[in-house]
């Protein structure tokens, strides 16, 4: 098995099917998350921390024009000047921001948190963050109170975050205090070929051995061929986005 570094640096060999095969972030959660610093008339300077290829960003850019994208990986910020063009774009990571000292009214991270250092981390938010700034953190989730969703994550395996999320969520230690928390539940039509592809995008997928690999795909295609996941036919698939905020004192 690959290690946690491995997993969280593995996105970008398969930056194409992470484009395709993971959701977008409801328009609601990013407008949440943001409140705390939106002002009418007034523009939010918001950073989107580990951006992959844009899935939060392109969000994010509609209600802000002083947004720049960061993540580890230049395979991923190709993809995403690709599918959001104009965004300024960095390689860097939550532990160490290419931004000066208290340069930004929000940093968000979607499907992120998860592989930052609990320290350093939100040691290094808080640094780039003015007094208060927000940060805010959300993912997507598959609802697994579906049955066949949840068989669906055994096959794959459980990903860092839905481990993270079903043993209490995400935390953020100093300068930041209490996160608040809400949720959204809504259901996103996919095909075999979508659902395979997501599949694809995972990172123990993508760092499985070969072997693994095989016994994943078939597994997968086992399920998807019992639930009528067959040819074009469309299967809505539950989700729920939580999403967090905590602001710098």
């Amino acid at each position: 098995m690959a290690s946690r570094e491995e997993m969280s640096t593995s996105f970008g060999q398969m930056a194409g099917a992470y484009e395709v095969g993971r959701p977008d972030y409801p328009a609601e959660s990013v407008t949440w998350m943001l409140e705390p610093v939106a002002m009418p008339g007034e523009p939010m300077r918001v950073a989107d921390v580990g951006a992959g290829t844009g899935k939060l960003t392109r969000v994010a850019a509609e209600v802000t024009s002083e947004l720049v994208a960061i993540d580890p990986d230049a395979a991923m910020l190709a993809q995403l000047r690709e599918t959001v063009p104009g965004i300024p774009t960095f390689v860097g990571t939550a532990e160490a921001l290419p931004l000066p000292d208290a340069s930004l009214d929000a940093v968000v991270l979607g499907q992120a948190w998860h592989w930052v250092d609990p320290v350093a981390g939100p040691d290094e938010v808080g640094r780039v963050l003015r007094p208060g700034g927000v940060l805010g953190l959300v993912w997507n989730i598959r609802d697994e109170s579906e049955p066949w969703v949840r068989r669906l994550t055994e096959v794959m395996h459980g990903s860092h975050a839905e481990e993270m999320l079903a043993t209490g969520g995400p935390t953020v230690g100093p300068p930041f205090g209490t996160l608040e928390h809400a949720e959204w539940r809504w259901t996103r039509p996919m095909t075999r070929d979508s659902l395979l592809t997501m599949a694809r995008s995972r990172s123990f997928v993508i760092t499985a051995p070969d072997d693994v690999r095989a016994r994943i795909e078939a597994g997968l295609r086992e399920l998807l061929d019992e639930i009528g996941a067959v040819g074009h036919a469309v299967i809505d698939v539950p989700y729920v986005t939580h999403a967090y905020r905590t602001l710098k004192p």
